[in-house]
């Protein structure tokens, strides 16, 4: 256990706590600023500040709190040439991290941004070194969404000139947009936790210390002890200024103050080319041995519809009878029953809370599905009690994801129509965690023992035999692995960069013009 103190959550950005779409906000617009003039984009700044939403706890019926939810959020992050642009002291900006101070362009190679994902084919927005902050705002509503961004845009138009939103994002039709709207993906009227490809999205959610989150919540989502136990991640891994899993304080700029209770986001829009992807699993489910439900499960690690995991349920018929249990529950549970109420949370909690321990062969979760390669959950202690914990490999690379969907209608059928992720992850070192996720365990498989296999979904394919991914089959079953060959590019890069979020006090900082690192 590490010994970090209690967080002042007024200090820390709502963002980094809280993953909006989870409260209750299914709309959401990000813009991106470029400032002209230190002083006048300062003076903004000083503007923007009591608008920033903080990690505050909010009152919920199960836990009483001194402050009610909002309508809307509002949150700020930096580019290393936005804090250029304000003129922050050079040495301050030479404490950053060199992949932040390079940006996500220049390290496309590292991120496998190849062929249509290479930054050349990005949104124009992203063109040019001009993008120097990030604004998101998330509401519960498309009325509150527009109001604020009309307020935003007021401070903005009194800068003198001083700061300006960069245009450039596609839209559906082509057409270049001020800003990138996302939102949850709408079922039956509500919005629901799927992405475009059909798949339940962000359930697994790292755990850390003083993160403000239920304790409930723990299970399966902190890090795993050698007794099988879950407990919270160290708080250094995602928020700068304290201890990490090393017992070391996170490498971060000076002076201390404009480090503290910051962090560190990357932003990626990545496209989904949703007709490629279900042309290739009809096709390829016409040789598998299940459905093309299956299949795709197999491919991500977890049932499409509903996000089961696979190690609970890993074939056809144990699928429809979890379903079948499920909805017993579910009838029985609402209309009174506390027994079955109590055994429904019993069984949902096993969607997050569990291992590959009983399933090293991968037979019922492929070892290179997409949910086993960015979480191991300790599946790569291949030999008994070779670390000291026994997530060791992956507790130091866990991503804590935000974002939601964007674009699409209805019926997708259409590579050319704008839908895909606006993938935003949470981190208190870039390299360390989202970089070394994407290029050693999304682009690659040598501690998967799966060579050169990439994810399915967003690995740098390009459709050639050797763009593969293997499916296990039961040891001892007689029956051969399944070979999915010459798998496509089904999500393509369309922008991105890295951000510094400061906390309220280093924002405020940075507003005065006040950093000092003597």
């Amino acid at each position: 256990m590490t010994t970090n103190r209690p967080l002042d959550l007024y200090d820390i950005q709502g963002n980094i706590c809280k993953g909006y779409g989870r409260f209750g906000f299914p709309k959401a617009r990000y813009f991106f600023l470029e400032f002209h003039h230190p002083k006048r984009a300062q003076h903004f700044l000083k503007q923007l500040v009591p608008l920033i939403t903080t990690a505050e706890r909010w009152a919920h019926k199960d836990h009483p709190a001194p402050e009610e939810k909002p309508t809307i959020t509002t949150n700020i992050g930096f580019t290393f040439s936005g804090l250029q642009a304000l003129e922050l002291p050079e040495l301050s900006l030479r404490g950053f991290p060199v992949e932040f101070q390079m940006g996500m362009r220049e390290r496309k190679a590292i991120l496998g941004d190849d062929g249509p994902s290479d930054p050349q084919h990005w949104d124009p927005v992203w063109q040019g070194e001009h993008v120097h902050a990030w604004v998101s705002i998330n509401a519960q509503n498309e009325e509150a969404l527009q109001q604020h961004y009309l307020k935003i845009e007021q401070l903005i138009s009194e800068s003198q000139s001083g700061v300006s939103i960069r245009p450039g994002h596609k839209g559906p039709n082509g057409e270049l947009l001020p800003y990138q709207d996302a939102s949850a993906v709408y079922e039956n009227g509500k919005p629901g936790p799927k992405e475009h490809f059909g798949f339940t999205d962000g359930i697994g959610n790292p755990y850390f210390e003083g993160c403000g989150n239920d304790l409930s919540r723990l299970p399966g989502r902190g890090k795993l002890t050698r007794d099988g136990n879950w407990v919270p991640l160290a708080t250094g891994e995602f928020i700068l200024g304290h201890v990490d899993e090393a017992q070391e304080y996170p490498p971060a700029p000076t002076p201390k103050l404009l480090a503290l209770n910051g962090t560190f986001m990357v932003y990626r829009k990545l496209h989904e080319n949703v007709k490629t992807f279900q042309d290739y699993v009809d096709n390829l489910a016409k040789d598998f041995d299940g459905s093309k439900e299956l299949l795709m499960a197999k491919f991500a690690g977890r049932w499409a519809d509903n996000g089961a995991p696979l190690v609970l349920a890993p074939d056809d018929r144990s699928k429809a009878e979890l379903d079948k249990t499920l909805a017993e529950l579910t009838t029985q549970a609402n209309n009174g029953d506390q027994c079955a109420a109590g055994q429904l949370k019993a069984l949902k909690q096993k969607w997050i809370d569990f291992t590959y321990d009983d399933d090293k062969s991968g037979a019922k979760c492929p070892v290179g599905a997409h949910i086993r390669r960015t979480n191991t959950r300790g599946s790569l202690e291949t030999e008994k009690e070779a670390f000291n914990s026994k997530g060791a490999l992956v507790d130091r690379r866990r991503l804590m994801r935000r974002g939601l969907p964007y674009g699409g209608h209805d019926e997708l059928t259409d590579d050319n129509s704008e839908q895909g992720i606006i993938f935003m992850c949470i981190g208190a070192s870039i390299e360390r965690q989202f970089e070394f996720v994407q290029q050693q365990w999304v682009n690659y498989s040598n501690d998967f023992k799966l060579g050169n296999d990439k994810d399915v979904f967003l690995g740098n394919h390009n459709g050639q035999l050797t763009d593969k991914a293997i499916i296990q089959a039961e040891p001892g079953s007689g029956k051969a692995p399944f070979f999915c060959t010459h798998l496509p590019r089904f999500v393509e890069t369309r922008g991105g960069d890295y951000f510094f979020i400061p906390s309220i006090t280093a924002l405020e900082m940075i507003a005065q013009g006040i950093v000092d690192p003597a």
